[in-house]
């Protein structure tokens, strides 16, 4: 007996590794007030300049793309690239000139200014 077993033994194998991007579907919460309309998407790991936000003929669609640093061979992964996509329908009252996005830890804020005349008004009333 040599003294040395062997558990397992393990072929060295190349293993050819097509990474494609992963979609996913941010969870978002909206919110509408007097004024705007407020749009928090989740996108953890997404830098800035990876976002992409867009609007044109009453369509919001957010884009952005999550790429991890990787260092070393993989022996084991959860974490992968990933693309995040969701597409919505917004009113034609919205200000498209004023709208205003902030990306921080990871929760994309959208403001979506109502223009003048989608705001709610009193009218007053006069006596006859």
């Amino acid at each position: 007996m040599t003294g040395r077993k062997d558990i397992a033994k393990t072929e060295n194998k190349t293993i050819e590794k097509t990474r494609e991007l992963r979609t996913a579907t941010p969870s978002v919460d909206i919110y509408e007030n007097e004024n705007e309309i407020l749009l928090f998407a989740d996108m953890p790991g997404v830098h800035k300049d990876d976002v992409t936000v867009n609007i044109e003929n009453g369509k919001l669609s957010i884009f952005g793309v999550r790429r991890l640093d990787r260092q070393g061979a993989s022996t084991w992964e959860e974490f992968v690239d990933v693309e995040y996509v969701r597409s919505f329908s917004i009113p034609q009252a919205i200000n498209v000139e004023d709208v205003e996005a902030k990306l921080k830890d990871g929760v994309l804020t959208l403001h979506l200014p109502k223009s003048e005349a989608a705001k709610p008004r009193q009218i007053e009333i006069k006596a006859a």
